[in-house]
């Protein structure tokens, strides 16, 4: 297994469609950077987000999740101290059977407190990337809609897996916008 250099993304990007949309090269000037760099893609944060709140003093629950947890905020979102939100990539992706993408935050947003966090990108998984981003300082924390979040590392196998996350018809296969926690009937 290795990692996928800034040619062989490009080359899926265009050819199958693998980022959407797609920027070749790194879009920097005065945003945080997006697109295409070394080893990776650097994916933006949409406009939508869900904040966490405990106004209502429900309980986190991932097999019933109550929507009255979250506030919809469009734009720029402030996350409030100590807490989080979910938010969605501007991108989508279809991966590759014979690819596995790891997300890791973005320096800048790093550097202020601000986690990223997304799941692995299993094989021939595709929709929007629901990613969570908490702030873990005492202060309130401005995420800026359309610029770069995080970074997809791709990393390729030497042979093709023998399920991939569409072939187990995967929960969140498809998603689009941002995906809420859930449970199918039957999973444990």
């Amino acid at each position: 297994m290795g990692v996928k250099s800034d040619k062989w993304i490009k080359k899926m990007a265009k050819e199958f469609g693998m980022i959407t949309p797609f920027e070749e090269k790194q879009v920097r000037d005065g945003i945080i950077s997006y697109g295409v760099s070394s080893y990776g893609y650097d994916i933006r944060v949409s406009d939508e987000f869900m904040v966490f709140t405990n106004i209502n003093s429900t309980i986190v629950d991932p097999k019933n999740f109550d929507e009255r947890n979250v506030v919809k905020i469009k734009g720029d979102c402030i996350i409030p101290p100590n807490s989080f939100a979910l938010c969605r990539s501007v991108e989508y992706f279809k991966m590759p059977r014979d690819v596995l993408a790891i997300c890791v935050g973005k320096s800048t947003y790093a550097r202020c407190g601000i986690i990223v966090n997304v799941t692995p990108i299993e094989p021939e998984w595709e929709g929007h990337i629901t990613i969570e981003i908490s702030n873990t300082t005492p202060l309130p924390a401005k995420i800026y809609a359309n610029e770069g979040i995080a970074q997809l590392i791709f990393l390729g196998a030497d042979e093709m897996c023998e399920v991939s996350y569409k072939d187990k018809k995967g929960k969140y296969h498809g998603q689009k916008g941002i995906t809420l926690p859930k449970v199918e009937k039957g999973e444990k």
